[in-house]
């Protein structure tokens, strides 16, 4: 019965370590690919919240539509930022500049501006930060 116990406890562990063992033994070349993948995704909800963004209708747009939307692609810029070491730096820098101008831009509408205002002044770094992610995501071949 010991024997039976003993035998059962020692499978258990190698089974226990098989398992930890192969989720912890990813290449770099598989770390790579599922940065590059997830990167992918992020580029494209940027891409898409970016052009809610850019679709708002000046003449009927709350600034709370305005706000609501540019959130939206904060977020994803910060999702973004967790996978572009996956970007070459020339493509990282120019991602991270095109979301820092609209950014900047953002924080320097006072706060008495009407949304069609915003949108206007807001129109530049948004369509940089369009083409910036587009290029980024024909560079990484994402799909």
């Amino acid at each position: 019965m010991k024997r039976l116990v003993a035998a059962g406890a020692v499978c258990a562990v190698l089974a226990l370590s098989t398992t930890a063992c192969s989720d912890s033994d990813s290449s770099p070349e598989d770390e790579a690919t599922k940065a590059a993948s997830e990167l992918c995704e992020n580029l494209g909800e940027l891409k898409a919240d970016n052009q809610k963004l850019a679709a708002l209708d000046p003449a009927t747009a709350t600034k709370e539509q305005v706000q609501d939307a540019y959130d939206d692609v904060k977020d994803d810029w910060n999702d973004v930022k967790g996978n572009l070491s996956a970007l070459s730096s020339a493509k990282r820098d120019a991602v991270q500049g095109a979301s820092d101008d609209l950014r900047q831009a953002s924080e320097d509408v006072p706060g008495d501006t009407t949304a069609q205002q915003t949108l206007t002044d807001l129109k530049p770094q948004i369509d940089k930060l369009a083409t910036t992610v587009s290029d980024a995501s024909t560079s990484l071949k994402c799909s």
